[in-house]
């Protein structure tokens, strides 16, 4: 699959699987705007990265739940790049809270971003590819959205957010030749994570939770950011253009147990 003189937006793309969809559409040949909220040096470090193989990036800075900074941010990546033909929604937060944990300030930053934020993007980008005659726009769901879990209720819901949004846009943006597409990760590494995220596991249960996720997963592992990556390189390739409103389940088969 080919990407070459496609332009894409990444949100989140400073690290975890955002830095690896961004790798892995540039590996693809796709030019990318690297967003990021916080942390520029991580940004920075995937455009290195991306620079490294002879790809095309810069890193733009964004509050994702902030309308103005969004529509900044979009001006920004089409002055830059002409304009754009590939959206991935993937900046979220997940602190990993319990239900009586939350309160009403941790709840609208989780909804903002996972939810709102999605929305915002989307519109935002909604003109540019309109005037190009197509698009791709790939949202990063989880498999929380299909299924309850014993961790983060409020992060659960925003993902089930994004399925309807993903379905509702879908059909309306249908008459423009914009694809609008999701993935469900399962667990996947990521390695630290930046914020205020408490782990999901504690560091005194690793070792047993390492045995029971091998246990979990038919193929054996938990994913990479690069398995996630290829599924978004090819939503975004030309050869998804008959494929809208889907969800893509990528989690190694875990959900089947």
């Amino acid at each position: 699959m080919s990407l070459a003189n496609k332009i894409a937006l990444v949100t989140g793309a400073g690290t975890g699987i955002g830095q690896g969809i961004a790798l892995g559409l540039a590996h693809a040949g796709a030019q990318v705007a690297v967003n990021y909220f916080v942390e520029p040096e991580r940004a920075e470090e995937t455009v290195r990265q991306i620079h490294e193989v002879g790809g095309q990036a810069f890193s733009v800075q964004a509050d994702v739940s902030q309308a103005d900074q969004v529509f900044d941010m979009v001006g920004r990546v089409t002055e830059h790049f002409g304009g754009i033909d590939i959206l991935v929604n993937n900046a979220a937060q997940q602190p990993n809270l319990g239900l009586l944990e939350y309160d009403e300030q941790t709840y609208d930053r989780v909804m903002n971003t996972n939810c709102m934020g999605y929305w915002l993007t989307m519109q935002a980008v909604l003109p540019t590819m309109r005037a190009r005659g197509k698009g791709r726009v790939v949202n990063i769901s989880s498999v929380h959205g299909k299924r309850p879990t014993d961790f983060d209720v409020v992060y659960a819901m925003s993902k089930g957010g994004v399925k309807m949004l993903t379905r509702e846009a879908a059909i309306e943006l249908a008459r423009y030749h914009i694809t609008v597409n999701m993935i469900e990760p399962g667990a996947v590494a990521v390695g630290p994570k930046s914020g205020n995220s408490r782990p999901i596991v504690p560091p005194e249960a690793r070792s047993e939770h390492r045995l029971r996720t091998r246990s979990k997963f038919p193929l054996g592992r938990v994913g990479r950011p690069e398995d996630i990556a290829n599924v978004v390189s090819f939503l975004a390739s030309d050869q998804s253009e008959f494929i809208t409103g889907a969800s893509i389940r990528a989690d190694g088969g875990s959900m089947l147990l």
